[in-house]
């Protein structure tokens, strides 16, 4: 599933090429026909994320409302695309170049309380301007499970997927099954800050890469896929730090990556 930066790279890149003018919009698919008509001629006023989920606000429209879940995808594509294979559910075209949404968990067209709802459920998310680590600290303190779980729980924070969740340990030096509610305040503001600047190089690369490039010996965005992360689907493997072999863990049904002696 996509994580918060991936939403709001998406958020920014919509902005880019689909403003200022009007939006051409259609489903090829079929069964969000209806919803595209509405949609159709309209100019994008914003495109806005909010962990996972993202909101385009149309000016003579509802809002969209698109959260990709697992197989979801909107990628962009030349203004020339005339195919429509595949099981596109929406297709948004504006004066650069058109976007095709496939496979998402919600496409659909809602007003400011349902959008107000949505988010209500939400915790913090690091990318936005509203982002309050005191609001996290405070949802952090009340929750006596793990702290991996924690991290994945939308309510505590939004935008946090499965991929930085074990790097956010990692990079801590937690253990993921330690409780969330035992860590002190400090701690925790460390995670938020970091949370908020691993993200904000996740936007700006449009991938998670979360190795010290000194590590490494290039730059972020010139570290290959195979060194990028730490623990992450690396059980079996040495630690790139210590040479411990990383492990795999299952904390609230999910899988997690670990270190013992990085976290232990």
């Amino acid at each position: 599933m996509p994580e918060g930066h991936t939403i709001h790279r998406l958020a920014k890149d919509l902005n880019a090429s689909l403003r200022p003018g009007k939006v051409t919009a259609t489903s090829p698919q079929g069964p969000f026909a209806e919803q595209a008509e509405i949609l159709n001629g309209n100019t994008l006023v914003a495109a806005e994320a909010w962990g996972k989920h993202l909101f385009l606000d149309f000016a003579n429209a509802p809002l969209l409302h698109i959260h990709l879940g697992l197989i979801g995808k909107l990628r962009p594509k030349p203004l020339e695309t005339s195919s429509t294979e595949g099981a596109i559910r929406l297709r948004l075209e504006g004066n650069e170049k058109l976007w095709d949404l496939t496979g998402p968990m919600t496409c659909a067209l809602i007003d400011d309380d349902d959008a107000a709802a949505v988010t209500a459920k939400l915790g913090p998310d690091p990318l936005r301007k509203d982002g309050k680590a005191d609001e996290f600290v405070d949802r952090m303190s009340r929750k006596k499970m793990p702290l991996a779980a924690a991290l994945l729980d939308q309510k505590v924070i939004a935008g946090i997927g499965n991929v930085y969740r074990s790097e956010f340990c990692y990079l801590a030096g937690i253990n993921p099954n330690t409780p969330a509610n035992s860590l002190d305040e400090d701690t925790v503001r460390s995670l938020w800050d970091m949370a908020t600047r691993q993200l904000k190089l996740g936007v700006k690369l449009n991938r998670i890469v979360t190795r010290e490039p000194s590590e490494v010996g290039t730059t972020a965005g010139k570290i290959d896929n195979d060194n990028r992360l730490y623990v992450y689907k690396r059980e079996g493997q040495p630690c790139h730090r210590c040479g411990d072999e990383i492990r795999l863990v299952e904390i609230a049904k999910r899988k997690a990556w670990y270190c013992p002696t990085e976290q232990a």
